[in-house]
């Protein structure tokens, strides 16, 4: 049986209640199908994929979370591959929402569109850890 340590349960009760937010996504993305938001193609493709990552991301997150315990990983290898898949989900979709805001007729990212970058990179870094982590348990 798996015992879930004291990091990944705090990391992952923080994960859960992000949901919140996650939800409050979806239903902007209903006001955007319904035409009640306004907001050009680019931004209606970059607003789905930001919802998009968050929601799977964050449910990688908390499986990674398991596997990180079934790892035992401790130390700071421990905390990278806790917070990795976590932080990536909210660089990538915060990156997606944020390179897409602007007033008029927005047609392509902005410099804040660096966050998706740093996200992937988190990504890798996360389940990378947990993936050799477990080869070597």
């Amino acid at each position: 049986m798996l015992t879930i340590s004291d990091q990944s349960r705090y990391l992952a009760a923080a994960v859960l209640l992000t949901i919140v937010g996650i939800e409050f996504g979806g239903w902007f993305l209903v006001r955007v199908a319904r035409g009640d938001q306004r907001l050009s193609p680019f931004q209606q493709k970059f607003a789905r994929a930001g919802h998009a990552h968050a929601g799977v991301l964050v449910t990688l997150g908390l499986v990674c979370l398991l596997f990180a315990d079934a790892a035992r990983l401790d130390g700071v290898i421990g905390w990278v591959a806790r917070i990795g898949v976590p932080a990536a989900a909210a660089l990538m979709s915060a990156g997606f929402f944020l390179s897409s805001m602007g007033r008029g007729e927005v047609t392509r990212p902005n410099r804040l569109i660096v966050l998706v970058w740093l996200g992937a990179v988190s990504l890798a870094v996360g389940v990378v850890s947990i993936g050799i982590g477990l080869l070597t348990a």
